[in-house]
């Protein structure tokens, strides 16, 4: 597809002196063609001239293209060039696939991050899955890529469940614990007058134990342990998933370089007093207003995220830098980029934010980490298990967690999303054990074929069919990199073993007359199963 592109691209050069990228795509059945662009539509306007006039005159200096109405360019691919194309990758894949799009620059991707003192829930899962699968597109792209994980150490939240854990005073306690008491620390707090006072100072006081790395109190004992407990429950369950992280960031650690940055700012008019605090007046930018150092002096999460975006960039020098949140942190950045553009546009520049609705299940549940009815992530793990265990008596950990990532990943990222547990593990549709089981079934026809080296450039309907799909990979990886779009390689691979399956139903190979050309194109099949596969963290088993 490239090589056509970069053909019609030239010649539209050579015609008529413009400059211009071509779209392509599959062409309708009913064109008799393998692939379609529409650039005379385009171009039109532009060329002043009939959208016909401008594909006749492309058709006649193009090999193999047709003009069709109302002003389409048609192209079918030979036999030869597609076994050609399929014999390359067969060669060297790696080689015939690889981008340097990003190559020597560094991307850093900041995702998941959960706060110390809470549970993770399945927000914390989907955008795990996501924000590694963005990684791993960027990685196929060249770049050096730093996964980023940014948590609240101190903070409300901190305040609210230590409010109610030193009252509790346990000898000993656990992540699900201090789950608990994030809950009825978040009640007291919104209905008890006194208990929002209390909750409040502690606030403040949590911020000083942790500036001042002190150990001394009862409730600093509490905080240190609760830390401690949630980031190693954090790193057991992204070792879990098979996701890791390069580099942690708590908030307390960002928190003086963002208020040096904020009250420099503040001399200089960018923020603002209003009420004994520090705002950033947002309405001036069409945005909402937001505080930055509270009342009492205490930095607030924008002046934490003020202090990441330098931390980072302190660390790494970033060509671009990532990061995935919510949907409900959408108008928050906004403010928090806005603020920091007035005095460092280049790094607001350099920094793309990316958001994602909720998960829900079916029934359209709504759910609260606030009022304790949320779905935990490794609820979800252990529903997708059990599910795999009733429909096949099997509790595998690599189709679990394919169906798991795949169920989130075959989305288009930013609408809220219904997570079917019992969709996930079919064998059939559109599901990651589906993929992995034609995946399987390729790696068992090469274990039964004996020639591994085509012959005749000759492909019948079926053969042809997959070999196309084979070669439509590299501009989806391309796309996908662009539109930072796992989705787009999860509908892709989807498509791809939909291809290979009715090759499957109408092919045979080992011992067949075309055995060579057909275990090249299983060979090539299964390569760029494994590939797409491993850029949405999906593992291949031996045996389903």
């Amino acid at each position: 597809m490239q090589e056509i592109q970069a053909q019609l691209k030239n010649a539209i050069k050579n015609l008529y002196d413009f400059n211009f990228e071509p779209d392509f795509s599959p062409s309708p059945d009913n064109i008799n063609a393998d692939y379609s662009s529409n650039a005379p539509l385009k171009l039109a306007k532009e060329l002043h001239k009939s959208p016909m006039e401008i594909a006749n005159e492309l058709a006649t200096n193009l090999q193999d293209a047709t003009a069709s109405n109302p002003g389409f360019l048609n192209f079918n691919l030979s036999d030869e060039y597609l076994a050609e194309q399929i014999d390359n990758l067969s060669t060297n894949f790696r080689e015939n696939i690889s981008s340097n799009e990003y190559s020597g620059k560094t991307v850093i991707c900041e995702f998941s991050d959960p706060n110390p003192f809470k549970v993770l829930h399945v927000g914390h899962l989907y955008t795990s899955i996501v924000g590694d699968s963005i990684s791993r597109l960027f990685e196929y792209a060249g770049a050096k890529v730093i996964r980023a994980n940014f948590g609240g150490d101190v903070g409300l939240h901190v305040a609210k469940t230590l409010y109610i854990l030193e009252q509790k005073s346990p000898a000993d306690f656990t992540i699900e614990d201090i789950a608990k008491c994030y809950v009825e620390g978040t009640a007291v707090y919104e209905d008890n007058v006194e208990a929002h006072v209390k909750i409040t100072e502690l606030n403040k006081k949590i911020y000083q134990i942790n500036q001042e790395n002190d150990h001394s109190t009862k409730l600093a004992k509490l905080y240190w342990k609760g830390r401690e407990l949630s980031y190693d429950y954090f790193k057991d369950f992204y070792a879990h998933i098979g996701v890791n992280f390069d580099k942690f960031y708590p908030e307390s650690t960002v928190a003086d370089l963002g208020l040096e940055k904020v009250k420099a700012e503040l001399e200089k008019g960018v923020y603002e007093i209003s009420d004994g605090a520090v705002i950033f007046n947002g309405e001036k930018f069409g945005l909402h207003t937001r505080v930055f150092i509270n009342k009492e002096g205490v930095p607030t999460y924008e002046t934490k995220d003020v202090g990441l975006i330098f931390t980072k960039w302190q660390d790494y020098h970033f060509d671009k830098s990532v990061v995935i949140t919510g949907s409900e942190q959408s108008d928050y950045m906004k403010v928090v980029l806005k603020s920091v553009e007035q005095y460092a546009p280049e790094l607001v520049d350099k920094t793309t934010h990316l958001t994602h609705g909720l998960v829900k299940l079916p029934g359209n549940i709504k759910m609260s980490s606030r009022k304790g009815n949320f779905l935990k992530a490794v609820d979800v793990l252990d529903m997708v298990k059990d599910e795999l265990n009733a429909e096949y008596h099997s509790a595998d950990e690599t189709i679990s967690l394919a169906a798991t990532k795949y169920a989130f990943l075959k989305y288009k990222m930013g609408g809220h999303i219904v997570f079917d547990p019992k969709e996930s593990v079919k064998m059939t549709g559109n599901s990651g054990p589906y993929l992995l089981y034609s995946a399987v079934r390729a790696k068992k026809i090469l274990q039964k074929s004996g020639s591994k080296t085509a012959k005749a450039a000759s492909y019948d309907e079926y053969e042809k069919n997959l070999a196309k799909k084979i070669l439509e990979y590299r501009d989806t990886l391309k796309t996908a990199v662009t539109e930072m779009a796992p989705h787009k390689v999860a509908s892709y691979l989807y498509e791809l073993a939909q291809e290979f399956s009715r090759f499957y139903e109408h092919c045979p190979v080992a011992g067949s007359d075309r055995e060579a050309e057909r275990t090249t194109l299983v060979k090539v099949y299964l390569d760029v199963m494994a590939h797409g596969l491993n850029i949405l963290g999906i593992n291949i088993p031996e045996e389903m």
